[in-house]
Order: C-alpha cells, then sequence, then structure tokens
C-alpha cells in the first residue's frame, strides 16, 4: 500500500475548530495517509498539540482519543448550558438564537468596553488548565515521534508572525496562539529570536495558519488546509454583530490568501519554466471547507463551546473529510486539487 504524504494547515476559529476535529478524526482512520507536519493556530494549535501528543501516545488511535478528550475538556469549561428545548434546531438556528441571548449580547459588549486586564488577580484563562494536560515535553522534542508541529502567534510590539516549533512549543507559546486580545490578557513569552520578554497575540492576525514553515525539502510538497473561517458570505452583514464577525474573518484570513497568491504566482513562473523546480518547490493545495456550513453560523458559537454545538461541529468535519477523500485522494502526491488561478480571479 503506498502511503501519502502530507502536510496540514489548521486554521483557528473559536470553538469552530471542533470542524476541523472531526477532519482529522476521519484523516486519521486513513492508513494510506501518512501526516508529516502541522501548521496551526489558535484553535488549529490545539488541535495539533492534541493530535501529537495522542499519536506519540497511541498512534492513530491515541491521537483520535486525545482530540475527543480535548473538545470535551473545552465543551465543559462554563457556558451557556443548552436548553432541551433547542436540541431539535439546526445548528445554524441555534447559533443565530444565541447570538442574540442577553447573556452573549452582555458578554460582547462587556467585551469591548472593558480590558482583560481590569480584572486584576481575577483574571483566568480558563484553556491554560486544558492545555497544562498535554505531555508537552514529549510534543516539543525534536526529531520525536509524529508530525512536525509548527505554532503561529502574533508578536505584539512589531505586529509580526511567531512561529514556535520543537522545543519552543510550551503551555504559553499555545496559550499565545490562541489569545484574543478583547478576550485574554497577552501571553508572555521569553523569546530566543530577540532575546526579550515578548507579548504576544493570536496568531490569527498574521499566520491564519502559516503556510511557509512547510516549504522545507524535507516535508511533503502536499498541503491540505482545514478552512473554518469562510473565504466568501453570500449575504450582506447588517447586525453589529454579523458586521463585526466578518470583520474579523477577513482579518483572520488575509494572511492565508496572500500566501495562497504567492503559491499561484510561483506555480506560474514553474510552468512557463521563469524557475526550475532545484529554486522553488511545486507546492500541491489542498483545503477541506463547509463554507455554506459555516455561512449559516454566527460568531456566537465560535465564543460559546456547548456540546451541543462541538457535537454538530465534528459530524460536518466528519463528512467534508469523507467527501474530500472520495474526491481528491487519488490526487494526493500528484496535483493540486485547489484551482489557485480560479481562486484569484
Amino acid at each position: 500500500m503506498a502511503v501519502k504524504k502530507i502536510n496540514l494547515a489548521l486554521q483557528g476559529g473559536g470553538a469552530h475548530g471542533a470542524f476541523t476535529w472531526g477532519v482529522l478524526d476521519r484523516l486519521l482512520c486513513e492508513e494510506d495517509i501518512e501526516i508529516s507536519a502541522i501548521s496551526g493556530t489558535s484553535a488549529g494549535a490545539l488541535n495539533g498539540a492534541a493530535l501529537k501528543a495522542g499519536m506519540i501516545d497511541g498512534g492513530r488511535s491515541g491521537a483520535r482519543d486525545r482530540l475527543d478528550w480535548l473538545w470535551k475538556e473545552v465543551g465543559a469549561r462554563p457556558d451557556l448550558h443548552l436548553p432541551a428545548w433547542m436540541v431539535p434546531f439546526s445548528l445554524g438556528d441555534f447559533s443565530h438564537a444565541l447570538e442574540y441571548s442577553w447573556p452573549v449580547m452582555a458578554a460582547d459588549a462587556w467585551s469591548r468596553a472593558v480590558s482583560p486586564y481590569a480584572y486584576g488577580p481575577l483574571y483566568n484563562n480558563p484553556l491554560r488548565g486544558i492545555v497544562e494536560q498535554f505531555d508537552l515535553d514529549a510534543v516539543h522534542q525534536e526529531g520525536g515521534a509524529g508530525p512536525c508541529l509548527f505554532i503561529c502567534a502574533t508578536r505584539v510590539r512589531n505586529g509580526k508572525v511567531r512561529v514556535f516549533k520543537d522545543s519552543e512549543i510550551s503551555t504559553d507559546a499555545i496559550l499565545a496562539s490562541a489569545c484574543l486580545p478583547t478576550m485574554f490578557q497577552a501571553v508572555e513569552v521569553e523569546d530566543a529570536e530577540t532575546g526579550l520578554i515578548e507579548a504576544f497575540w493570536d496568531g490569527g492576525y498574521t499566520g491564519n495558519p502559516a503556510l511557509f514553515p512547510l516549504f522545507n525539502p524535507s516535508l511533503p510538497d502536499d498541503i491540505l488546509i482545514i478552512n473554518i473561517n469562510p473565504l466568501e458570505r453570500t449575504e450582506l452583514p447588517r447586525s453589529a454583530q454579523a458586521i463585526q464577525n466578518r470583520i474579523n474573518e477577513i482579518s483572520f484570513n488575509s494572511s492565508l490568501l496572500r500566501e495562497l497568491r504567492a503559491i499561484e504566482f510561483v506555480q506560474r513562473l514553474l510552468e512557463r519554466g521563469a524557475l526550475s523546480t532545484d529554486q522553488k518547490s511545486r507546492v500541491l493545495i489542498h483545503m477541506i471547507a463547509d463554507d455554506a456550513l459555516m455561512n449559516e453560523l454566527s460568531v456566537a458559537t465560535k465564543l460559546v463551546p456547548t456540546p451541543f454545538t462541538l457535537s454538530r461541529l465534528k459530524e460536518a468535519g466528519q463528512q467534508a473529510a469523507e467527501d474530500f477523500i472520495a474526491k481528491h485522494k487519488t490526487d494526493l502526491n500528484k496535483r493540486s486539487s485547489v484551482d489557485l488561478v480560479e481562486m484569484f480571479q
């Protein structure tokens, strides 16, 4: 059985990262697909760290178990506790009902008016207790078992992307990657690149996720992007919440789109013979997404991780991965399944 080696690029998007959980769960069932490297941001960093930690501990089944554990823990964080009468609703209906519920609206207004530094000694990052349970001693070993892992954050001081890898991956590095500045205090990490104690915010501002760490001759040419921020929304956002959500989606997609445009440009030069493959590699791009579902959802389900939302998103991710495998598995290691030329027309 020929093994198809791929790299994964995992986007951030709050609790919508449970969609990626479903995709990864399904991909791990394919014995002939090997994950060589992962670049992850925010929820993508959590998913990537969980997958690698589980794989080191118990192979593919261990990775699936660790991802299940992660999202069970996320769903157990204090939330609005889904009323029983809402269970029959579709995920889209629930998402919009949640968006206009008074607790969510109050929390949204509060986050825009009050700095996370105003809490003083009462401040707590609810993700810390989860991340501290990862076996990071195993995860950050250079050249260790499991895929290479790259975690993206944004350096507050100069606005540049910072990619943590190997022994740099720590609880604080993962929390930095998922640090939305309106919700969490910046995460301060001793940065080996600058020699300073640097403050970091969410990596989505500069790399959601960064693709360039995967352009390594030792890694496969294929990059499978698991996209959870819709590239297109057909309806004009009109409410304050919807407008802000779309602003964030555009902002968090911009770095990815810039890298994809650069890849498309290099591929054109390679095809024309203006560049040789000795100078630049021929990157093969694939994508798993469900923009139709994500268009139905609001920002509320990103921020309120109810077990109902997470389980529905996992199911959607599993189905999206199933569709990708059926249509494009044979493309892996041969050709791109994303038409970048059409994407940027």
